[in-house]
């Protein structure tokens, strides 16, 4: 699913470039759950936000369900991102303005679904997690556990084959990080591709696969 091949990321400073990724390459097969892992500043939220699709400033090659990534223009990676790939952030990242219903149906709305679809699956994602009664709350009238699930499934309602979680549980109680992470670990016995980064072993421990980096350069 994933290929990348000498993936570099620097950034103009004197004497000379600072850089946050050095030679990676790395293999990722759909149907996979892997977890990066290493210390502050190693380079891995770059690495996640580079697959995802929202970096496009690095060197190398990079392949997604065979097509090359690293040639594609930026409005083509876009739209590769729209279509493909879910994203959990650390810290939520909902519309303050939009209601629990409207922020799910902001990823439906980049596609070419008609209004009584994306309704009805709006509807069915508020059900499967467990949040019918929040539809109507705007994300401030929610907990840090609730906010979470409710991104959670604003990354997954349009089904994308690839779900990438930066530190998804790093604000949230050990009981509603349990939570998140069996979801994960759901979604992933369901097909979906899971790459999250995280400090957790507990975390790590849900995957089947862990990827240190170190100084932006891979462990081997």
């Amino acid at each position: 699913m994933i290929q990348l091949r000498n993936i570099e990321k620097s950034f103009p400073t004197r004497p000379s470039p600072t850089y946050v990724l050095r030679q990676i390459t790395l293999a990722i097969s759909e149907g996979e759950f892997v977890t990066i892992m290493g210390p502050s500043g190693a380079g891995k939220s770059t690495l996640l936000s580079l697959i995802g699709c929202y970096d496009y400033a690095w060197q190398g090659e990079y392949d997604f369900n065979g097509q090359p990534v690293h040639q594609m223009k930026p409005k083509q990676r876009a739209e590769l991102n729209k279509r493909h790939v879910g994203f959990v952030f650390q810290k939520f990242h909902l519309l303050e303005d939009l209601t629990v219903a409207e922020n799910l149906d902001i990823p439906l709305s980049y596609r070419n679904i008609r209004k009584p679809e994306r309704e009805a699956l709006v509807a069915d994602t508020l059900d499967r997690f467990g949040i019918v009664g929040k539809k109507d709350l705007f994300p401030s009238q929610l907990s840090g556990g609730q906010q979470q699930l409710v991104a959670v499934a604003r990354a997954i309602i349009a089904k994308p084959s690839l779900l990438l979680a930066d530190e998804p549980t790093g604000n949230l109680h050990s009981d509603q990080g349990r939570q998140i992470m069996e979801l994960f670990k759901k979604l992933n016995t369901e097909g979906t591709t899971i790459i999250q980064v995280t400090h957790s072993e507990t975390n790590a421990a849900y995957g089947n696969r862990i990827v240190r980096l170190r100084d932006g350069w891979m462990e081997r």
